[in-house]
């Protein structure tokens, strides 16, 4: 079920709760009088484009990170520590790298489940295994926390435009009232179903993402070693079927030297592509193309190419094919 993008039917309760005004009222510049904060905790690569958008749209915004430094660079202000989070917060935002971080955040002496108050929603954004999503989930409601796995899709282009996608899971109800403030930074919000539906839906988009990722780049070095004009072949595929994300709205920029550094890591997509195949194994579904996939970012990872944007996989697989570069200006560096 797609939850239409515009005014909630809830917007009042959700004023009422730390909820985001309407885009309109996001025309403010600084924080509505009476406005319970919004709460953050990870302010990196995504989590800090998504506070900047909550910040320029009028809210206030108390964050927590494990590097307090990046916290005044996205506008928000720093909080002491979680439980002042709890304490001052009625919505709470994740943005962190798996599991195991989100469940020491939530579970761990200190953390948001030990302070939690009944009423608060917490709304994960990270990618993370849907199993330990749900336990969370069922944990936090005992508390009379509401718990959103809310995975993102659109990287950090549309982060900074504010046209993420959400797919959400949880409690219908809980969305529509965090919806106003969820439409600061996206376009689109489809709630997926019950606890970790979101997440179940984010692994098996990102699996996608992946696999027409390391294929394109693949295709792209034998394009490039067999003489062929990348522009060129671009065209063709892109009226072609063998048409994607990667080939539209990636290569036509790293064939031309730019990455788009600033999206997700090797290492990340290689997390991601675990869960899909631990999500494969958990549902008795055989996978022929993960494995391969997943051993291409292995591989890049250990290459070198791990902290910077998964995108770099074709330099990997261009220094397995001898040294190719499909960019002509990386190809000019290298040779001088």
């Amino acid at each position: 079920m797609a939850v239409q993008h515009g005014p909630a039917a809830q917007h009042d309760q959700g004023a009422q709760h730390g909820a985001a005004a309407p885009h309109d009222q996001g025309a403010q510049h600084g924080p509505a009088a009476g406005r319970r904060p919004v709460g953050t905790v990870g302010t990196g690569n995504m989590g800090g484009r998504i506070t900047r958008r909550m910040v320029e749209a009028g809210h206030e915004v108390l964050a927590v990170d494990a590097e307090p430094a990046r916290i005044p660079a996205c506008g928000a202000v720093p909080a002491k520590n979680l439980a002042e989070l709890a304490e001052r917060c009625d919505v709470i935002m994740l943005s962190l790298p798996d599991s195991p971080v989100i469940e020491s955040v939530i579970r761990s002496a200190g953390g948001l489940l030990e302070h939690a108050r009944a009423g608060q929603v917490i709304v994960d954004l990270s990618t993370a295994n849907p199993a330990s999503t749900r336990r969370l989930h069922d944990e936090l409601q005992g508390r009379g926390v509401r718990y959103l796995d809310a995975g993102i899709s659109g990287g950090a282009a549309a982060a900074e435009k504010g046209t993420l996608t959400l797919m959400v899971g949880g409690d219908e109800a809980a969305l529509a009232q965090v919806k106003p403030l969820l439409d600061t930074f996206s376009a689109h919000v489809h709630h997926m179903g019950g606890s970790g539906a979101g997440h179940v839906t984010k692994v098996l988009n990102n699996f996608l993402n992946g696999v027409t990722l390391a294929a394109t780049a693949e295709v792209m070095v034998a394009g490039k070693k067999a003489g062929l004009d990348l522009a060129r072949l671009l065209e063709v595929i892109n009226t072609s079927t063998g048409v994607s994300f990667a080939s539209l709205s990636r290569f036509p920029h790293i064939i031309k030297g730019d990455y788009l550094e600033g999206g997700l890591t090797g290492r990340l997509m290689a997390k991601d592509l675990r869960l899909y195949l631990t999500l494969t194994q958990d549902l008795g579904v055989t996978t022929l193309t993960a494995p391969g996939t997943l051993t291409a970012f292995e591989v890049s990872n250990a290459l070198g190419y791990g902290d910077l944007i998964s995108n770099r996989v074709v330099n990997a697989l261009g220094d397995l094919a001898g040294g190719v570069r499909v960019s002509e200006q990386d190809s000019e560096q290298e040779e001088r």
